[in-house]
Parts: C-alpha cells; structure tokens; sequence
C-alpha cells in the first residue's frame, strides 16, 4: 500500500504532504476521526515515507520508494526505527508478564516503549517514528509523562497518536501536538468495498449503514458475516425482539443478548489475534449495543422525518412498532441511555447487568427508575 492509496482521506493526505514537501514536518501529530477511517493505515504509510531512504515524486506528491532498504524492512514489519505502541505490550514490560491487559493504556508501556526509546539514534534511517493507539484510552499519568517528549522531541522524532476522542486528551497534550482530523467514508465507497468482499448487497448496504462512514468497522462486520458468525441474521433477531418486548421478557433477552455477544466474541477472536480476550469481548458487546442504538435512531427518524432513509431499511415494520410505543423524546432518552452503557462497558461493568439494565430502560416509558 502507498499514501496514494489511502481510502477518502484527501485532505489529511494533502496536509501531510505540504507539510514533507516543505520540509516542515511536525514532530507530534494527533491523528483524529472516528475508529475504521484509515488513521492508523495514514500513519503507517506517513512513517514509511520518513523513513524512505530516497522518497519519489511524482506531480508533486510524495511517496515511500517501497524498494530501499529502508522500505523493504518497513514492508516486512522489522523496521528498527519504527514503533507501534497498544496497551497489549504490556506483557512485555519489565513488570508485565502475565498481567490482564487492562482498558487504559498503561504507563509502564508508554515509559518502556516510547520514552526510554526516544533518546536512543535511528539505526537504520535518519527518523524514528513512533505510533500510539488508542490514545484516548492514555491515563493522565500516561499523558502527563508524555508531555515533555510531546514539546521537545529529538529532531528526528516524530510520533503519532491515533485517537477517536480528541475530549478525552489533556489540553495539555493537544497543545504540543498538530492535530489532523480524519473524516467518515462515504456510504457507497463502503457498500463497494464490501461486495468485492463478497458480501450480497443488501448486508453490504446495512453493514454501511450501521458503520456510519467507518470503513474498518464494515469490513471487520463484513469479514464476521463471510466467516459464518451470522451477525445479520443476529441483527434481525435483536430487531424483532426488541419490537415486541414487555417487562417480563427483559432478563430472558438479556441473556439471549449475552450468548450472542459471546458468539460473535469467539469469531472476533479468530479474526483478530493480537487484540486481548477482554477488547474482544467489550467489541462485541458494543457491536450489539450499536444494533439496538441503530434500531433507536431509526424509530426516531420515522417519528420526526419518516421520508428520510434508514439503517435497519429490511425490517422497517418492526422499527415503525418501536417508533409507535414512544414519541420522539423518550426515544432520544433511550439513545443517550444506550451510550451510557457503551460507557460501562469500557468500565468493566458486568455485561449481563449492562444487558439487563439497557433492555429494562428500553421498555419502560423513562419515567421508571431501574437499579
């Protein structure tokens, strides 16, 4: 792959590329958009033409040659003056092993991955470029140790932190940094993607729908669905479910809930090696929480505007039943009582108790307090 061939992202392709033209390359970037827009792919493509022994030109657009040394090893993931930095390293820090990876990213691993390296010389090229996800998920202690890195690198560093919450950063630490917005990819680019995956286009159009302009996100679903995990057919499930849900059936669906997220989980896993068992879990919950947030949105819609189209198009009698029990309002309050448990979910509370108390608000007119 090449800058060239970063998907929908020409502005902040076309920023990078001014800025390595005119030899003004910042030495902290913060690269923000929502998960599954190519952030982290820019990244590693913008590093890899830092690194280019002897870069190429052509109409004034820049590029790794992608056959020097320095490519080469790039290509080969064994680059030594390039560093990707999660929170799965934690296992291998000093203190680290056996330890459960845990939602934030720790500071042993910014200290001994990030830190400690950025005062050693390149080995191979003239830079070093380091690469941070999941930088929303950075402690304040983890931020707070970065700043000094983040203000005065060595001038052959450059790092870059790869974030989907530009709020969840300190001031302090936006303000070192250059920040580079990646925006959402366009509907039926996604709908393309995913049928030259082999996807039908019916879940090609959902699986578009429901990633709301991420890329990775549908082909991650896309790959799920081919692979036999069956997330459609779950997805009309939950639908009809939710459609027809009364009190007593809040714990029974709860459960049913739970047992799906756990399927998906386990096909998830397969799909995705180096991502810890507890990320894993936490995404395929959140994949059943964006269902029923879809299914919310969508009733919402056809109660305010009902000529506007929607995500979950294929079952729009069972969305028209939920939009029919609850006026728009209460619909909003349910929405936002949806993200809430997106937000215990990163907590590491109980998923059958996230299910629980979801499914109870949902059903109830808003006015009911549960737990």
């Amino acid at each position: 792959m090449s800058l060239k061939e970063i998907f929908c992202q020409d502005r902040a392709v076309e920023i990078l590329q001014r800025s390595f033209a005119a030899g003004k390359t910042a030495h902290s970037y913060i690269f923000a958009g929502k998960d599954g827009v190519g952030k982290f792919k820019t990244a590693c493509e913008f590093a890899k033409l830092l690194l280019c022994e002897k870069p190429v030109e052509e109409k004034g657009f820049f590029d790794g040659c992608g056959k020097c040394s320095s490519c080469r090893a790039f290509d080969a993931g064994s680059h030594p003056d390039f560093h990707h930095i999660y929170k799965e390293l934690l296992e291998y820090t000093r203190e680290g092993k056996g330890k459960k990876t845990p939602v934030k990213v720790p500071i042993d691993v910014i200290r001994e991955f990030l830190i400690e390296k950025v005062s050693n010389r390149p080995v191979q090229s003239e830079r070093k470029v380091f690469v941070v996800s999941e930088a929303e998920k950075l402690s304040i202690e983890s931020q707070n140790a970065l700043l000094k890195v983040l203000e005065e690198p060595p001038a052959y560093c450059c790092i870059i932190l790869i974030c989907t919450r530009l709020d969840r950063l300190l001031p302090t630490t936006r303000s070192r940094c250059q920040t580079i917005r990646f925006g959402p990819v366009d509907e039926e680019k996604i709908i393309e993607k995913l049928v030259e995956a082999g996807l039908d286009k019916k879940c090609s159009q959902y699986f578009a729908r429901l990633a709301d302009g991420s890329l990775g996100m549908a082909v991650v679903w896309a790959r799920l669905e081919l692979g036999g995990a069956d997330l459609y057919e779950a997805k009309k499930e939950i639908i009809n479910s939710l459609a027809g849900c009364e009190y007593a059936d809040c714990l029974d669906l709860a459960q049913s809930f739970l047992d799906g997220s756990k399927q998906i989980a386990t096909a998830w896993a397969e799909l995705e090696e180096t991502i810890s068992k507890a990320d894993i879990n936490r995404r395929a919950s959140k994949t059943i929480i964006q269902i029923v947030i879809s299914v919310l949105y969508d009733a919402m819609k056809l109660d305010v505007t009902p000529t506007r189209a929607i995500i979950n198009f294929d079952q729009k009698q069972q969305v028209q039943e939920i939009a029919d029990k609850f006026g728009a309002e209460q619909i909003s309050e349910k929405i936002d009582e949806a993200y809430r448990m997106l937000q215990w979910l990163d907590a590491n509370v109980n998923e059958k108790l996230i299910f629980e108390h979801l499914l109870l608000k949902l059903v109830g007119s808003g006015k009911i307090e549960v737990l």
